[in-house]
């Protein structure tokens, strides 16, 4: 087993948030106001502002659900009671502590999208559930009871709060650690997580079925909400595995091994082959089925416009990490590992390009400014926020009690 001196390695050391990781941040964001104000004025002339809201609803979904995977992680180690990850807690953390901010846009952009019935108006239709209305839908009545725009909000908001709350809250504990000492903090964050790891569990697939599955009210499937779960969970490890990557070779984190970012790799190639596992069962046993209500989402899926992007969908987010991260030594390649995280982003972006896309955007021209543009004003809203967070507090919980594991961690 390795050794470390503590003396080699700074505890207190901050990360400095300036220079071209702001800069660029800041030009991101820039890039992705312009391509919104784009979309609405100027893409919206053909597309009625639909393709527009529904990047909006991609970005948004796809930077909230980073967020609450960094939540995610952290409760999972507490109550896992895992050693290994508490030098790079931190980072998940920060992505914790961005989780409000996060949250707010997503139901601002689904709210929006309601009421201009750019969204989900396959059940938010005048009389659609009113017998002998010119847009009734027998199928969209029966499910009216929870289908419908007061509850809708209800869900989002108090799911969304609630993770919020629990995530800012856990993060906190962490802080208080750092000042305190002891074990008090440790058994709180211990508590919460337990707390909190039940409520995702239970709601996270809800809050899929709501957010994106009703933006095609005739189709469903039970398990569209841990499909979303598996693409959350990548998601997540691959923004906290760059994050720890572009760190260290900054001169930060001096404490982080080949052995950490081994683990990181085992457990992204590991849950891309559940993502897998869920992705084919959904579609396996839709296609053996061969039930007309049920085919008709992977029938819109197979159109001209979506078919190569369907099946790249499954190349990228499962050959690719399969063949590239399945031995020791590539999990424990820098450069390999940053590939592949990056390669899995963009892998999962297209996910919910597919999952969002055929049912909001009657004719798509396919990628453009619109796509492109709110992709990287999202991806730079989130890295500076993310990064501000993490420059406020010391880059290692070095009151947590199993920080000696992490520091000596070999594999």
């Amino acid at each position: 087993m390795g050794t470390h001196n503590h003396h080699t390695h700074n505890f207190n050391q901050q990360y400095e948030f300036s220079g071209k990781a702001k800069t660029w941040s800041l030009i991101a964001i820039v890039i992705g106001i312009a391509a919104i104000v784009y979309g609405f004025l100027i893409d919206s002339a053909e597309n009625h502002s639909e393709r527009t809201f529904a990047n909006l609803l991609l970005m948004s979904y796809y930077f909230t659900c980073v967020c609450a995977a960094g939540a995610f992680f952290v409760a999972l180690q507490y109550v896992a009671q895992a050693g290994w990850p508490t030098g790079l807690l931190r980072i998940p953390q920060a992505f914790a502590k961005v989780l409000p901010v996060a949250a707010i846009i997503l139901i601002v952009v689904c709210l929006a999208g309601l009421f201009t019935h750019n969204l989900y108006h396959h059940w938010h239709q005048e009389g659609i559930a009113v017998k002998g209305s010119a847009n009734y839908d027998p199928i969209i009545a029966n499910k009216a009871g929870y289908l419908n725009v007061p509850f809708f909000t209800i869900r989002q908001v108090i799911f969304l709060g609630v993770y919020s709350i629990f995530a800012v809250a856990l993060a906190r504990f962490s802080n208080r650690e750092d000042i305190e000492g002891g074990l008090k903090n440790y058994k709180k964050s211990f508590k919460f997580s337990v707390i909190f790891l039940v409520i995702f569990g239970f709601t996270t697939p809800i809050w899929a079925f709501d957010t994106i599955m009703s933006l095609e009210a005739h189709w469903f499937s039970t398990m569209f909400g841990w499909y979303n779960f598996a693409a959350l969970w990548v998601s997540g490890l691959c923004v906290i595995t760059i994050t720890t990557i572009l760190l260290k070779r900054s001169g930060y984190m001096s404490w982080i091994n080949d052995s950490h970012l081994h683990d990181l790799g085992k457990l992204i190639f590991g849950f891309s082959i559940f993502w897998t596992y869920l992705w084919f069962s959904q579609f396996l046993l839709t296609w053996y089925a061969n039930i007309p209500e049920e085919t008709v989402y992977f029938y819109k899926r197979w159109e001209d416009n979506y078919k190569p992007w369907f099946w790249l969908n499954i190349v990228i987010n499962f050959v690719a990490p399969v063949l590239i991260l399945m031995t020791r030594d590539a999990k424990r390649r820098t450069n390999t590992l940053l590939f592949v995280c990056i390669l899995l982003l963009m892998g999962h972006w297209l996910d919910y390009y597919i999952m969002i896309m055929p049912g909001t955007v009657e004719e798509h021209p396919a990628f453009g400014i619109t796509e492109i543009g709110i992709a990287i004003g999202f991806a730079g809203l989130f890295s500076f926020l993310m990064l501000s967070q993490l420059s406020r507090k010391p880059l290692i919980p070095k009151q947590h009690p199993f920080l000696e594991e992490s520091l000596h961690h070999s594999i």
